[in-house]
């Protein structure tokens, strides 16, 4: 099976499966504040990740490309949307277009409607930096993101088998191009040991990527004729991946993805100690189902249901907000405890 032809299969299974209805965010309460004291008018979305400053925290994650004239009809309006709204946004892993030229105009169409927006380059762990470069200019790209997909590849059955020197790779090529890299996981969370190790390589931005959203170990068991369905319950889960990131190192600059349906999730996540959130499966269904329009329709009521629950909390910015008090719960809260993360840190915040 070639890559433009995976990559279909990709977008089909994930709308086919659809977004799961309740995940790790439903373990994260705000605790209510009878006296917020502010205006929603008065709520300012900007941040800043890493390098890059932002208009709001809501991203469009890597979805897409590589894939033919489907691809990049869905990469068109995604960006389309996303220049509408404001908002960053990321395409798929660029490793088809590198390999087979007639596949970049379906990650070009990004830049061409989303000309001065912040777009996000994308390859997996195995590139080189030569790739590296020819991704990001690919694109004019404000940034790489380098994704890790272990699990992935292992179901996939033609997937790479050989994960050695994959940290080398990524120091090298954060030393050698001249954007941020973002290195990301694809489902399965990022813990805060392999956190641990990224900083170390000179990282200073990740995308969380847990378990909760699009479930690529189903998605590739779906393509096997002897599934490995252990796979599919596998990984950290996006709540637990935030805050262990964040107990290894405040400092770093995190996304906090996987499995966000809406604006409320969003905020939990900086609550939790994200910058911002990342989404893809339920932008890609609602461009799906109803083209630009459609997508910057979800987008705009993701913006409002966040700067609601920043007036709700008391919060007219993205700092405030990672000081207002949560309680987590459930599965969230006994995975912590037995990673020895108090969450009283959260529950007991002014």
């Amino acid at each position: 099976m070639s890559r433009a032809e995976r990559k279909k299969d990709h977008i089909n299974y994930a709308l086919a499966s659809g977004v799961q209805q309740t995940n790790s965010f439903d373990d994260v309460h705000f605790v209510h504040n009878s006296l917020p004291e502010t205006s929603v008018s008065n709520v300012d979305l900007s941040v800043k990740i890493g390098e890059l400053s932002l208009s709001s925290p809501i991203i469009i994650n890597a979805m897409t490309g590589g894939g033919g004239n489907e691809t990049e009809v869905i990469n068109s309006r995604l960006a389309a949307a996303a220049n509408n709204t404001g908002i960053a946004m990321a395409v798929g892993s660029q490793m088809a277009a590198l390999k087979d030229s007639n596949e970049q105009s379906t990650y070009e169409t990004v830049r061409k409607h989303h000309k001065d927006g912040v777009i996000f380059a994308n390859l997996g762990s195995e590139l080189t930096i030569d790739e590296a470069k020819q991704a990001v200019e690919m694109l004019q790209a404000d940034a790489l993101q380098i994704h890790l997909n272990v699990i992935q590849e292992l179901v996939m059955p033609e997937g790479d088998r050989d994960f050695t020197g994959a940290l080398d790779r990524i120091r090298a090529v954060t030393e050698a191009i001249n954007v941020p890299v973002i290195v990301k996981e694809v489902g399965f969370g990022l813990s805060g040991e392999v956190v641990r190790k990224l900083k170390d390589s000179g990282i200073t931005t990740i995308d969380t990527g847990g378990n909760g959203g699009t479930n690529f170990a189903s998605i590739e068991n779906e393509r096997r004729t002897a599934p490995f369905q252990f796979f599919n319950e596998w990984g950290i889960s996006t709540v637990t991946s935030i805050v262990e990131s964040v107990d290894e190192d405040t400092s770093l600059s995190i996304i906090g993805s996987g499995g966000i349906r809406n604006g409320a999730d969003v905020a939990k996540a900086i609550a939790l100690g994200a910058d911002a959130g990342g989404m893809a499966g339920n932008v890609l269904a609602a461009v799906q189902q109803g083209g630009q329009a459609g997508a910057e329709q979800f987008i705009e009521r993701c913006l409002r249901e966040l700067s609601m629950i920043m007036a709700a909390v008391g919060a007219e910015n993205i700092t405030d907000l990672k000081r207002a008090p949560l309680v987590i719960t459930g599965s969230s809260r006994e995975w912590l405890k037995e990673r020895g993360i108090d969450t009283k840190k959260y529950s007991q915040r002014a």
